[in-house]
């Protein structure tokens, strides 16, 4: 049975990097999608001189994709967000390359700062936000790849809390 209960026991796997494998050619866990996050973002030459940034919206680009999944680069200037949201069937790895951003859920709001990472299954409902006064820049795996990206209002977030 998985439970909050179960993450207190186990921890946080982001926070153990020693545990996570270094990625394969074709990642299959989440750690996996981890590791390759991870060395994506410590590659600078694969993703720097791709970076836009467009004041009317959100800029991304596609960057990679594998068996069943996808990398996507996106690129925030400030007040920037997306949106209440969830990623429908996919799960997903979110790593801060640059700058700031804030992840707000019904538990909390979350600063994540360059190197930051958060991992997600299908269905997680949260907001990603360029609160800060500088750009930042992010990068996304999906999978499967993201197909859906159902948008939620602060009352269908509200009702989730209390149901």
């Amino acid at each position: 049975m998985n439970s909050d209960s179960d993450l207190q026991i186990a921890g946080d796997i982001l926070e153990v990097p020693h545990l996570l494998q270094p990625p394969r050619e074709h990642p299959a866990t989440v750690a996996e999608f981890v590791g390759l996050a991870r060395s994506i973002a410590a590659d600078r030459s694969q993703w720097g001189h791709l970076v836009q940034y467009d004041a009317t919206s959100r800029w991304y680009h596609r960057l990679r994709t594998g068996p069943g999944y996808e990398v996507w680069l996106l690129s925030w200037v400030p007040g920037q967000g997306s949106g209440l949201h969830d990623h429908g069937t996919s799960s997903g790895v979110l790593t801060v390359l640059e700058g700031e951003l804030t992840e707000r859920t019904e538990r909390g709001t979350r600063a994540l700062g360059a190197g930051s990472q958060r991992v997600f299954a299908p269905g997680y409902v949260h907001e990603v936000v360029n609160d800060s006064l500088e750009p930042a820049v992010s990068l996304h795996v999906y999978y499967p790849g993201l197909t859906e990206m159902p948008m939620h209002t602060a009352q269908c977030a509200a009702a989730a809390v209390t149901a």
